[in-house]
């Protein structure tokens, strides 16, 4: 797993998948904002695997710490 953090975005990414894995992507799937109370994306290999979480307006979504020990 890998957190990278675009503070001038506030835009974070989890990613579940290794770099070494070459399965295609597969769909996003966008949470509603309206539920999420912002942005939150799924990303999906075309095995239906769940490979990474991009979350819009993270700061406001992900604990301070955390987003200080992400890779930017």
């Amino acid at each position: 797993m890998k957190l990278t953090y675009d503070a001038a975005a506030d835009a974070a990414y989890i990613q579940f998948k290794s770099d070494e894995d070459e399965t295609a992507f597969g769909f996003t799937y966008c949470c509603d904002p309206r539920e999420t109370d912002g942005e939150i994306n799924l990303d999906f290999n075309s095995d239906g695997r769940l490979t990474g979480i991009e979350i819009l307006q993270a700061s406001k979504k992900l604990p301070a710490y955390l987003l200080a020990l992400s890779q930017s």
